[in-house]
């Protein structure tokens, strides 16, 4: 295994966190664990309930199944760690652990900026070609578009992953972040980093611009058909039906392109870390909440879920 193979592989880090605030670290462990709690209960509960109700068995709430789960898988490789090390004085992390750490939180952004693509190109089809939907969106391709976006999370992962598995590290091993963060691993690396950097220039890049042309291309066709629409109750539901995630994709790609901006100097390392705190913590809470406020199905099927759990406990 490559990881057992690095010259590195026996180097401990020190997770500093947001050690430069010492009298908030318990009100910071609060709020993130109320955070996280709302993040599993709300990400968790929008799969049972799209599992459970026969009317949500549709291309787009099995798209947004999947958003839950990616949401749910991202949120929980990072948030433990951030919660442990406000806590405790120990804050280490193993190089092994990091290394794994960073592979599943870098899959599952690339596999949810991808999914976002999915769930722009199935609204295309919705309202541009509405009579066809059902046909064109059948289960094979949704299956196939879902797998596919795992498939290049994973793939665009193990190269970033690669590439920090051939530097060497070993000499300041603090890591000043909450996590297995790409910059703040690299900032302790004793090699040179050009190459990685590189990397994951290019892919996180082409990733990007591939799922934004994909974002943008869709929703270009959809103003287009909704412009074109004589009935003003025609033209609200269609709205109505882009209105939840075009606002998870402005907040998501929003805060991706905060990041970008960000300057590599000591002065924004606080700045990466609450624009990753966003990314990473605030963003996974929010979609469920978005997509369960803005839309009549999923309200109505947690009202019939709730109200038949009430009754089942009245009998």
């Amino acid at each position: 295994m490559m990881i057992e193979g690095n010259q590195s592989a026996g180097v401990t880090f020190v997770l500093l966190g947001f050690s430069e605030f010492p009298h908030l670290q318990a009100l910071l462990f609060q709020v993130f664990l109320a955070i996280y709690t709302i993040t599993v209960v709300g990400n968790l509960g929008m799969i049972v309930v799209i599992k459970i109700n026969p009317k949500l068995h549709t291309p787009m709430y099995f798209f947004l199944g999947n958003l839950s789960f990616l949401d749910f898988c991202y949120s929980s490789v990072v948030t433990p760690k951030l919660l442990e090390i406000l806590v405790v004085k120990d804050r280490t992390i193993s190089f092994k652990g990091c290394i794994i750490q960073f592979f599943f939180a870098c899959m599952f952004v690339f596999a949810e900026m991808f999914m976002l693509a999915v769930m722009a190109y199935d609204r295309f089809v919705a309202v541009c070609n509405p009579l066809l939907y059902t046909a064109a969106m059948s289960p094979k391709l949704c299956a196939l578009l879902v797998a596919g976006t795992y498939t290049w999370g994973g793939l665009c992962s193990l190269t970033v992953t690669c590439s920090l598995l051939e530097l060497s590290y070993g000499g300041n091993n603090d890591i000043n972040h909450y996590g297995c963060e790409y910059s703040a691993v690299l900032s302790v690396s004793c090699s040179d980093t050009y190459f990685s950097q590189m990397v994951a220039f290019v892919i996180s890049t082409f990733s990007e611009v591939c799922s934004l042309l994909i974002i943008l291309t869709s929703y270009v066709f959809i103003v287009v058909t909704i412009i074109k629409m004589p009935s003003t109750g025609g033209l609200r539901k269609a709205f109505s039906t882009c209105a939840s995630h075009l606002t998870t994709i402005t907040i998501f790609h929003g805060d991706i392109l905060l990041l970008y901006c960000v300057p590599n100097s000591k002065s924004s390392k606080l700045l990466i870390k609450v624009a990753t705190v966003l990314f990473t913590i605030v963003i996974p809470m929010l979609n469920p909440l978005i997509y369960s406020l803005r839309n009549k199905d999923v309200k109505e099927a947690v009202r019939k879920l709730i109200h038949i759990k009430l009754l089942s406990h009245s009998v």
